[in-house]
């Protein structure tokens, strides 16, 4: 296989949640999403634009690890991912999602902690709004933010599937770091 840093490869990853689409770079995981995200579509567009590539759906490596860490992750024994990520986007989303990346695995925070960690205590809609776009579900844990009231809200993936992710992460807490 060629590599081309103007290509997004594309395929279909298995859960227990569902099926979902992953797409990866040269890079790395550029997207994880659940196929019904409303918009999935628009994912896909905004990544063709800001990485300037076209969508081929062929295998790529980082899909075979991707694949590896997500059935250790379901089956709890992983709790931190290696597969490498390419997350283009502005400086303040890639700033949140890099803030998303640090909360620990089966812990929560609210937006309103998310903004003051950034040193933008008032940009709460913001940060809600940049975990909003966040296309690399699970791995960039947004399921890990709640309301400042503790309740569950908006997952592009859906509710029923943060409360699981959630309720998981609890069980599985004290398990081993990492796979083998």
């Amino acid at each position: 296989m060629t590599e081309s840093n103007n290509i997004i490869y594309k395929t279909q990853v298995q859960t227990p949640l569902g099926v979902m689409i992953a797409g990866a770079t040269a890079e790395g995981v550029c997207l994880l999403e659940f196929t019904e995200r409303k918009i999935l579509d628009a994912q896909w567009a905004s990544l063709r634009r800001l990485l300037k590539a076209t969508v081929a759906e062929e295998d790529h490596p980082h899909f075979v690890l991707l694949q590896q860490e997500l059935d250790a992750y379901f089956a709890g024994q992983l709790h931190h991912f290696s597969v490498p990520l390419h997350m283009p986007g502005t400086d303040f989303q890639q700033a949140v999602w890099q803030l998303l990346l640090e909360v620990p695995y089966g812990d929560v925070r609210s937006y309103k902690q998310q903004a003051m960690l950034l040193q933008r205590p008032h940009a709460v809609r913001a940060v809600g709004h940049a975990n909003g776009m966040n296309r690399i579900s699970i791995i960039v844990p947004c399921h890990r933010i709640v309301a400042g009231n503790g309740d569950l809200t908006g997952y592009g993936g859906g509710i029923w599937r943060k409360e699981w992710l959630l309720a998981h992460e609890g069980r599985h807490q004290k398990k081993v770091e990492n796979i083998g």
